[in-house]
């Protein structure tokens, strides 16, 4: 007998600004078994400062001691909290009226080290694998009030590809820009929603990637915010330090010797953070390694190079019996490159594919 996919938001309580939580455990306390039963389960965030790790790069992280706490500890120093961002400047985000600037948290870093860490904002996990499915939340309090967070989980048993597409993103010959595929003037909201409705998926997802010719450029999913988009990220795609050398001014007092001790103090912390981390994993020449220990000596396009593909549910939840796009309200996929094309656009392919 077929099992119709089931879909139900667990509410997830953050007790620190930087906290991890298992969401799988929170489902279980709140729907008993309901999902276990299932062969995949999609995990969705709205969020854009919490998500989830790809169950590939979570089992490396959870399967050793501290290692999960110390591969964040290796983003927060890279990214301390109140190192200058443009995105946490309130005074200069028209966008937000007066009484919400009052109460907006500055967490510029937040969303910095979502992007380069490698979390996400929907991804799929085996069941049959025991263990389990850890939220990160990098901005889990305002102030020492919680944020309320919540998740989407949708249990299936397998999938199928309903269609496949391209679309043509137009880019500037800027090296560094950060695109909104949201943005109406690209059509991908409405071609989605035509998609969709004439294969008249309910549950399922679509996934955007990067066609496999595109290079210097990756996908992700969070808030496209001016001052973060254009300032700050193009910051850390010119120098990953900029932030982490920004909070070291303020641990010497002579501000002549600033600019030298900062870097060479921020360059130690970073190192110190990933030696941790590394010895940790017991690992001594991985993949992971070298991509860290670089990381402080070219752009952090290297750090962002592997997301060439996001994720986004697909669900009926608001209209019964009409599938559409889910996002949170400040979610957007995003395009990112660091270099320009000499084409003008850029190739992202696009998947639509049904929950069974």
């Amino acid at each position: 007998m077929t099992v119709a996919p089931l879909e139900a938001v667990v509410e997830i309580q953050p007790r620190a600004r930087v906290d991890v939580l298992d969401a799988r455990a929170l489902a279980s306390a709140a729907y008993g078994d309901a999902f276990e039963g299932y062969a995949r389960c999609l995990y969705v965030s709205p969020h854009t400062t919490a998500g989830y790790f790809p169950q590939n790069l979570a089992r490396r992280l959870t399967a050793r001691g501290a290692a999960l706490e110390r591969y964040l500890g290796l983003f927060r120093a890279m990214f301390p909290e109140g190192a200058g961002y443009q995105h946490d400047k309130l005074e200069l985000r028209t966008e937000l009226p007066p009484a919400q600037r009052d109460v907006e948290p500055t967490n510029g870093d937040s969303h910095l080290a979502f992007m380069a860490s490698g979390l996400e904002a929907c991804v799929s996990y085996e069941m049959q694998q025991p263990g389990p499915v850890f939220f990160v939340d990098l901005d889990g309090l305002n102030g020492a009030t919680p944020r309320r967070r919540i998740s989407t989980l949708v249990g299936y048993n397998d999938e199928v590809e309903v269609v496949r597409t391209t679309i043509e993103i137009p880019v500037s010959p800027h090296p560094i820009e950060a695109v909104n595929l949201r943005d109406a003037r690209f059509g991908l909201a409405s071609r989605l929603a035509e998609l969709i409705d004439t294969h008249g998926v309910t549950k399922g997802r679509v996934r955007l990637e990067l066609a496999p010719a595109e290079r210097n450029a990756s996908l992700t999913v969070n808030e496209y915010e001016t001052l973060l988009m254009q300032h700050d990220l193009a910051d850390v795609l010119r120098n990953p330090l900029r932030f982490a050398a920004e909070k070291a001014r303020h641990a010497w007092h002579d501000p002549r010797a600033v600019p030298v001790k900062a870097v060479e103090y921020a360059k130690y912390d970073l190192v110190r953070a990933a030696n941790r981390l590394m010895d940790t994993l017991g690992l001594s020449a991985s993949r992971l390694e070298r991509l860290l220990a670089r990381a402080v000596e070219v752009p952090a396009s290297r750090l962002l190079r592997r997301k060439r593909a996001v994720n986004l549910l697909v669900s009926d939840v608001k209209t019964p019996g009409r599938g559409a796009v889910v996002e949170g309200t400040f979610q957007a996929p995003i395009l990112v490159q660091w270099r320009p094309t000499l084409e003008g656009r850029r190739t992202v392919d696009v998947v639509l594919s049904r929950f069974l």
